[in-house]
């Protein structure tokens, strides 16, 4: 396991094979990218970092989809509809 951040590793796929006890270990406390050939493959990374980065990315999608729809609004000549009138129109309810 090669250092190149203070909390991320680089590890090779050979010795994740050999050494994957260790690996697992370092999760809690790096990002382990790893590579096959010196070249990146995938990261590990620790599952309550996942959860964080997954509610993170699903606010900035909120947060952007609110401003989309905010431009629209603006828009002349466009109106808008409440939430249940659009879902009857498309057959979801």
């Amino acid at each position: 396991m090669i250092t190149v951040k203070e909390d991320t590793a680089l590890v090779g796929i050979a010795e994740l094979r050999n050494k994957a006890s260790e690996v697992m270990k370092k999760i809690k406390k790096y990002r382990v990218i790893l590579t096959k050939r010196n070249k990146p493959l995938g990261v590990i990374i620790d599952y309550e970092e996942y959860e964080h980065m997954q509610k993170l990315l699903e606010e900035v999608e909120d947060f952007v989809l609110g401003t989309i729809a905010k431009e629209r609004l603006k828009r002349k000549g466009k109106k808008a509809i409440p939430l249940d009138e659009a879902e009857k129109k498309v057959g979801i309810r």
